[in-house]
C-alpha cells in the first residue's frame, strides 16, 4: 500500500487577521479525506480558508485508501469531508456516508445527481495522453482495442485498478462499452503493454516527460500538461467513454458537521467550480458554469451512460479479475 501523505495547512495569526472575514472562528475547522492531485489541494485550500476562514487539514490518499480508512473510522470517526473520489466507490460505500443537500443544489442537473448519499463534485472524462514525440499521428491510438496495439507493449502507463477510482472506471468503461466478455478480452490485451503505476497523478507526467508513449488518464489531468506547453495531446476515444461526475461526501458521525457542510457548499458554489474550470481544467457540474474554452464540448465527444450502481455492485468481483490478470502477466 502506497504510503499516505498528511498535508496540514496551517495559516499564521498575522495573516488570518487580514482576511476580510477576520480570524476564524473557534472550532471552524475540518478534517478532508481527499485523492486530489496535489496541485489542486496547494490551490484550493487557501482559497477555502481565505474566503470561509475554515482550516482545512488534508490527508491526501489514494481513492481505495479514503474508503478504507473512513470505514475503519467507523465508530469514532476522524475526518469530515471525503472530497473528490471515485463515484462507484462512494456509492458502494454509501453506508458510511450521511446525506446532506447543498446550496445551489438547483443548478446540479439531473444528469450529475446519480449517487446516493453523496454528491457530484466535478465532471470527469477519461481520455488518453500522447506523447507527439514518442508516437507519430499515423500511429495515435484512437480506440480501445488501439491500446492492445503489440507496437505500445510496455509504452502505456497506467494506474493500477486495485488503488485508483479513476482507473477503476476506466476498466469499467472498456468492459461498459464492449460487454464484459468482449470486454475483458479488449483490456487484457491492453493490459500487456500496461507499465502500472501507483499514483494516478503521474501517469500523465511520464506521458509528459517521455518516459512513457501514451497514459490512460482523467481528462483535466491530461489538460494540465498541455496547457503547461508539453509534448503531449488528447485524445478522446472514438469507441465510447465515460462522463461522470467523481464525488464528494459527509462522513456519518462527521466530529465537524457544520464546518464540513459549509465545507461541501463552498466546494459546489459557482465561484470554486470556475476556478476549477478556469485554473485546473476540470468541467463543472453547475449549469451556471463553462467549461474551459478550448476544450470541445460533450456533445462532440462519443461518451456511454455510465452506471454507478452496477460499477459499484461488481466492483469487488472486476477488481478481483483484473488482480488475476495482472499476477499472470507478472506485472
Amino acid at each position: 500500500m502506497k504510503r499516505a501523505v498528511l498535508v496540514v495547512f496551517l495559516i499564521a495569526t498575522t495573516t488570518l487577521a487580514a482576511y476580510a472575514g477576520g480570524a476564524p472562528e473557534e472550532g471552524k475547522r475540518v478534517m478532508l479525506y481527499s485523492a486530489h492531485t496535489q496541485e489542486i489541494i496547494d490551490a484550493l485550500v487557501p482559497r477555502l480558508e481565505e474566503e470561509t476562514g475554515i482550516q482545512a487539514e488534508v490527508v491526501k490518499l489514494g481513492s481505495s485508501d479514503v474508503v478504507s480508512r473512513v470505514r475503519a473510522e467507523a465508530a469514532n470517526p476522524q475526518g469530515d469531508v471525503i472530497w473528490s473520489i471515485g463515484g462507484e466507490q462512494l456509492e458502494a460505500n454509501s453506508d458510511i456516508l450521511a446525506p446532506y443537500t447543498p446550496a445551489g443544489w438547483d443548478m446540479i442537473p439531473e444528469v450529475f445527481r446519480v449517487g446516493t448519499n453523496w454528491l457530484p463534485y466535478t465532471g470527469i472524462v477519461m481520455v488518453f495522453i500522447v506523447n507527439t514525440d514518442l508516437v507519430p499521428e499515423n500511429l495515435t491510438p484512437r480506440t480501445w482495442v488501439d491500446l492492445g496495439d503489440p507496437r505500445l507493449e510496455e509504452n502505456i502507463s497506467s494506474a493500477r485498478a486495485d488503488k485508483s477510482g479513476s482507473s477503476y472506471m476506466q476498466l469499467a468503461t472498456v468492459l461498459n462499452v464492449y460487454g464484459e466478455e468482449r470486454g475483458w478480452e479488449v483490456y487484457r490485451e491492453m493490459l500487456e503493454n500496461f507499465v502500472l503505476s501507483g499514483s494516478s497523478s503521474a501517469v500523465p507526467r511520464f506521458v509528459n516527460d517521455g518516459e512513457q508513449a501514451v497514459g490512460i488518464t482523467l481528462e483535466d489531468n491530461a489538460y494540465r500538461y498541455v496547457e503547461g506547453g508539453g509534448p503531449v495531446k488528447i485524445v478522446y476515444p472514438e469507441d465510447g467513454t465515460t462522463a461522470a461526475p467523481d464525488g464528494i461526501a459527509l462522513i456519518k458521525g462527521a466530529p465537524n458537521e457544520e464546518a464540513a457542510k459549509e465545507f461541501i457548499d463552498w466546494a459546489l458554489s459557482r465561484s470554486t467550480q470556475d476556478f476549477l474550470v478556469q485554473t485546473m481544467g476540470r468541467r463543472p457540474v453547475r449549469t451556471d458554469a463553462a467549461a474551459p474554452g478550448d476544450l470541445p464540448p460533450l456533445s462532440e465527444i462519443n461518451t456511454v451512460p455510465y452506471d454507478f450502481e452496477w460499477s459499484a455492485n461488481n466492483k469487488e468481483q472486476f477488481v478481483e479479475r483484473w488482480t488475476e490478470m495482472v499476477q499472470e502477466l507478472g506485472l
